[in-house]
This record gives C-alpha cells, structure tokens and sequence, in this order.
C-alpha cells in the first residue's frame, strides 16, 4: 500500500516491510489518502487489475483500522459486482495479513490520480462524500476503460483474472 497512508495511521518508517510482495493472486494494492470537499477519503487501487474503490470521510481512529477497512470494503465490492464465490474467498483469504511497502510504480500511481480526479468530480457532483450515490460512482468507475491496461475496464480485468487463476 502507497507509502504515505501508513504514515497517517501512526506507522513509523520501520514498520514498512523492505521485502518485495511475493507472487500471489490478485497481489499488490495502492492506498491513498485523497480529499473531496475537505473530507479525508481513501482511494484503493489493485496494481494488477486496476480494480478500485473509494473509503469516503475517514476519520483518524478509522485511519488506524486501515487493513480491516480494506478488508471488509473489497469483500462487499467484490461481491456487488458478482465475483463468484470461490475466487472471492481465494481473494479476501491473500489479505488475511497485510504488508505495507514503499509505491514502486509510477504507472499505478497515474492511473491513481487520473481515478482520484474522477471521484473527486462525481462524488461532488451527486452532493458530496455522503451521498447515496457513492456506491454507483464505485461501479461506475470499475467500468471505465483505463489507458493502462490498454482500454480494458477494471471490472472485466479482474473477472478474466478470477477466471484464469481459478
């Protein structure tokens, strides 16, 4: 997870792990802290898939649940797209443990800000970080088709990655 989100939740330098994320399923996530109408957000992004989600108006003592927001949100994601039952558990059981490491690729990290600028304008749009609307723009967003994986839409990369690891 991007280097500066661990820092707000408390962790020192020497709580980021200098070990490179073994081979895994799904693999590495990008988190970052954006803000929308001066309320603290946290944009998820997967480095594989570029599948994404927004935590909106995080609070401090929520900033320090980090792993566990993560964990519950990409569940209920995972499962409001439709993800099957057998890849979502084989998805959520890679997170039982999470790591965090300095960002490495300045290809996710644009696709991050070309997402944040995205959220930020919906969400502003349908009335704000509490609107009813934000699971939508989620969706929305997960249907997008993104540059870097060369026009595919996050939803269908992370579908035909569950079918061919399945």
């Amino acid at each position: 997870m991007h280097k500066k989100t661990p820092k707000r939740n408390g962790a020192k330098k020497s709580d980021l792990s200098e070990d490179e994320p073994k081979e895994s399923y799904l693999g590495s996530w990008h988190a970052n802290l954006i803000y929308i109408d001066r309320k603290k957000c946290l944009l998820f992004v997967n480095d594989k898939t570029l599948f994404n989600f927004i935590f909106p108006d995080i609070s401090r003592a929520q900033i320090k649940e980090l792993s566990n927001i993560f964990r519950v949100n990409l569940e209920c994601i995972l499962a409001a797209e439709g993800i099957p039952k057998k890849a979502k558990t084989k998805i959520m059981s890679e997170y039982a443990s999470i790591k965090y490491t300095n960002t490495n690729s300045k290809s996710i990290l644009g696709s991050m800000n070309d997402l944040a600028y995205h959220y930020k304008y919906l969400i502003q749009s349908e009335g704000g970080v509490h609107s009813y609307a934000v699971p939508s723009i989620i969706k929305k967003l997960n249907h997008m088709p993104m540059r870097a994986l060369e026009y595919v839409f996050p939803i269908d990369a992370l579908k035909a990655f569950c079918k061919n690891a399945t």
